[in-house]
């Protein structure tokens, strides 16, 4: 008897000091990212604020050693972000519905999963080169429309995904207690299970967003950019990624400065689309 209890009580103890390992690896590992993302708001903090000031929002991108902002950008990537989103968002939440609740193992459900796969894992310079070979090159122009079509098809993929996995984590039995009390298909999609998931869905959108918000290669090979205000989607438009790439690669300090700005303009725009996400979501079916 007295075997079996030292027995247990040296199992006890390896497992005692393995998990006290793992655990202290996992801290150590959760440290380390967190000291790099600290550094990087930090420095997104201390550069992008010298960069700030009332010409920064209301004047246009300067030439080499002037004064000027980043209006023109910003309202370019705000313009072509929704338009994105406002494209891919519903598509991709019916093509996520229609994989969680329609046809989830037919032939039709395997194929969009593996084109999905491909979209979300192919870099999106490709995209980018897609749509100037199929709009840009046949229309000889730059445009924000060209700009709108490859951003909507990174925020398809990502909205697809998120929505088909949050619908496929609500329990079964909701949807049976309805059809039991003669609901229909599309109602019970309406009102129960979307309705059970739409904080995943959100967030799913939410990431779409934050993703596009930020790129860069697919808006030089279809927006360009465009020192001036332009409102016109059928003409080349500017946008804060491409200008803070353009910008940040340049020797001119004031160029550096508001490259510097935009990096934290961006950055709280998205810190602030998702604390609204979770504001609205918070408590809520």
């Amino acid at each position: 008897m007295s075997a079996t209890l030292q027995a247990r009580a040296n199992k006890y103890a390896r497992r005692k000091i393995i998990n006290t390992v793992a655990t202290g690896l996992s801290l150590a590992a959760m440290a380390f990212g967190l000291v790099w993302l600290f550094w990087i708001l930090f420095e997104t903090l201390r550069l992008g604020i010298s960069g700030l000031s009332v010409a920064t929002l209301t004047q246009m991108t300067p030439p080499p050693n002037e004064v000027g902002g980043l209006a023109n950008a910003m309202f370019g990537s705000f313009l072509m972000v929704i338009l994105a989103a406002f494209v891919g968002t519903p598509i991709g939440v019916m093509a996520g519905i229609y994989l969680a609740e329609y046809d989830s193992k037919g032939w039709l459900a395997s194929v969009t999963r593996f084109v999905n796969d491909i979209l979300l894992s192919a870099p999106s310079i490709v995209i980018g080169l897609f749509v100037y070979a199929v709009v840009v090159s046949r229309f000889k122009t730059f445009s924000g429309i060209a700009g709108v079509l490859a951003l909507s098809l990174l925020v398809i993929p990502v909205v697809i995904r998120s929505t088909e996995n949050m619908l496929q984590l609500i329990p079964g039995a909701l949807r049976e207690a309805a059809y039991a009390l003669g609901t229909p298909k599309w109602k019970v999609i309406l009102s129960i299970t979307l309705k059970a998931a739409r904080t995943g869905v959100i967030t799913g959108i939410l990431l779409a967003v934050a993703r596009i918000s930020g790129e860069t290669a697919p808006l030089l090979f279809t927006a360009l950019s465009n020192q001036f205000w332009s409102s016109n989607l059928g003409e080349p438009m500017a946008s804060l990624p491409v200008v803070i790439f353009k910008f940040a690669m340049s020797p001119y300090e004031n160029w550096q400065q508001l490259a510097w700005a935009g990096v934290l303009i961006i950055t709280i725009a998205v810190l602030g689309l998702n604390i609204l996400a979770r504001v609205l979501t918070r408590g809520k079916f």
